[in-house]
């Protein structure tokens, strides 16, 4: 009798695991579509510009 229970619980933690697995990948998928969307959403913003040019190019490191 104790052997057959030890056996449905470890059934029911390879279910549990198999179950978690699934979640878990499918976490990541959606984590992936919504790094896409993001990197997609940004390549069309537009690069800001300055009418000058040499504007930022030399950085004042002593104060």
């Amino acid at each position: 009798m104790e052997l057959q229970g030890a056996s449905t619980s470890g059934t029911s933690d390879v279910s549990a695991e198999l179950r978690a697995a699934k979640l878990a990948k499918s976490q990541q998928e959606q984590e992936g579509k919504a790094a896409l969307q993001l990197l997609d959403s940004a390549a069309d913003v537009p690069k800001s510009s300055s009418a000058n040019p040499s504007l930022g190019s030399s950085i004042d490191t002593f104060a």
